[in-house]
């Protein structure tokens, strides 16, 4: 499963919120607005708040502590642990942050609390691309895989089993999501990418790396084969044993040819080879792409015309909240949807579940960056004060509409998991 949080030194896997975080970072002038002035209360309310860290942040937790009064307390650990320990100790957390992609394990162990659509205030403002699979212009976007309307309902409030139309039971609020592909050395390469199958083209022999989490990598593989004109798969999230055999055999055979340099776990491993130009074509996240350009180094979150693979998180409660806990538990996710941690996440390169709230919480500037497209009026600075990107840069890949307007699949959970996983462990082993 994805490994949203594993680093080497502590740097965040997406997010880059703590430290030198939050590499878009928070923008001075925001003119943020909330509307939750605190009133001090004699009991203190505090949250175990489990997750990945993809929404976590010293900021966020702040800034809710200033408006809400409630203590967030960050436990942090890999999607695989997070799943875990779910499974294992649902007494230890009270709010969980996960991506939907866990819900085919979460939902069957009964261990997590389908929170109330009518206490969610700007529910009915989240983006139609988490409950309709579409885009605020109408747009149908890709549905392979595990995408989040089709685990977004439950059938009933002690229900197990997936809706497949709108209920009041939801498994997780969304909170954020993004599209992936191929991050490159524009200066190095010194040509136009604009296809998956250049991850396997000779030119780029040893120059090449591959993301070693089993459930994202081989489907960045499969993007790269259809690419490559050798199979369509019938869902790349969801393949056969036979199309499962045959990634397998693709990726070896490049493997052995020499194609890859490495085959990295995490954040920092990912930007220490594109920085060092050790690789020049790769799997990469959004965040790593902005620290190797925040370093002076031409790095390029690269649009791809086969499209992007997608990812989302959202919230929801342990099956042993209750009473006031799970009213601070509502108060929180209402808190975070109501506009502020949605800008600070638009800012990193994300994408608010909400967007009009996020929008009120951003300049003009920041927001026809970020989310429109346009090209940046004024300078845009890391949290720390050096330059990110100067004045006229374009995001990579262009607005929301053209980047979530070309997802192609989204991370899952396949049926033929566990026989996956063996075939990309005896693969990185061969």
């Amino acid at each position: 499963m994805t490994d949203r949080s594993k680093t080497t030194k502590g740097i965040n896997r997406r997010t880059l919120l703590k430290g030198t975080a939050g590499i878009a970072g928070f923008a001075a002038g925001s003119g943020a607005i909330t509307g939750f002035p605190y009133v001090h209360s004699a009991e203190e309310k505090v949250l175990r708040y489990l997750g990945t860290a993809v929404n976590e942040g010293d900021a966020i937790s702040k800034k809710c502590l200033e408006d809400t009064g409630i203590k967030i307390e960050y436990i942090t650990a890999t999607t695989d642990d997070v799943t875990k320990r779910v499974i294992t100790q649902p007494n230890s957390f009270d709010v969980l942050d996960t991506e939907f992609v866990s819900l085919k394990k979460l939902v069957p162990s009964g261990n997590i609390f389908p929170l109330d659509a009518k206490k969610i205030k700007e529910f009915d403002n989240i983006t139609p691309v988490f409950t309709k699979g579409e885009l605020p212009s109408g747009k149908k976007i890709g549905s392979q895989g595990t995408a989040p309307w089709k685990v977004l309902y439950l059938e009933g409030a002690n229900s197990k089993t997936f809706s497949a139309k709108p209920t009041d039971y939801i498994t997780l609020i969304p909170t954020v999501y993004n599209a992936d592909t191929l991050g490159i050395r524009p200066d190095l390469i010194k040509r136009p990418i604009n296809s998956w199958a250049e991850l396997l083209n000779p030119e780029f022999k040893g120059k090449a790396a591959i993301l070693n989490i089993p459930s994202i990598g081989i489907m960045d593989a499969a993007m790269v084969i259809e690419a490559t004109g050798q199979h369509k798969y019938g869902d790349k999230g969801n393949m056969t044993k036979p199309e499962i055999d045959l990634t397998m055999k693709v990726l070896t055979e490049a493997k052995q040819a020499g194609q890859f340099r490495a085959f990295w776990k995490d954040f920092n491993e990912s930007v220490n080879l594109m920085a060092a130009g050790e690789t020049v074509i790769q799997s990469m996240w959004s965040p790593a792409v902005t620290k190797v350009r925040s370093m002076g180094i031409p790095c390029t979150f690269q649009p791809l015309k086969e499209g992007y693979r997608s990812w989302a998180s959202g919230f929801c409660v342990s099956k042993a909240v209750s009473g006031p806990k799970l009213e601070w538990a509502y108060e929180f996710v209402n808190w975070f949807l109501s506009g502020w941690a949605g800008a600070y996440l638009n800012r990193q390169g994300y994408y608010s579940a909400v967007l009009s709230t996020a929008k009120a919480n951003m300049t003009a500037d920041e927001w026809g960056y970020w989310m429109e497209g346009k090209p940046a009026a004024s300078d845009i600075k890391a949290p720390d004060g050096t330059l990110l990107e100067k004045a006229g840069a374009v995001r990579d890949g262009g607005s929301y509409e053209d980047r979530m307007g070309a997802v192609a699949c989204w991370n899952a959970v396949m049926d033929e998991n566990d026989y996956m996983v063996r075939k990309w462990n005896e693969f990185i082993a061969a």
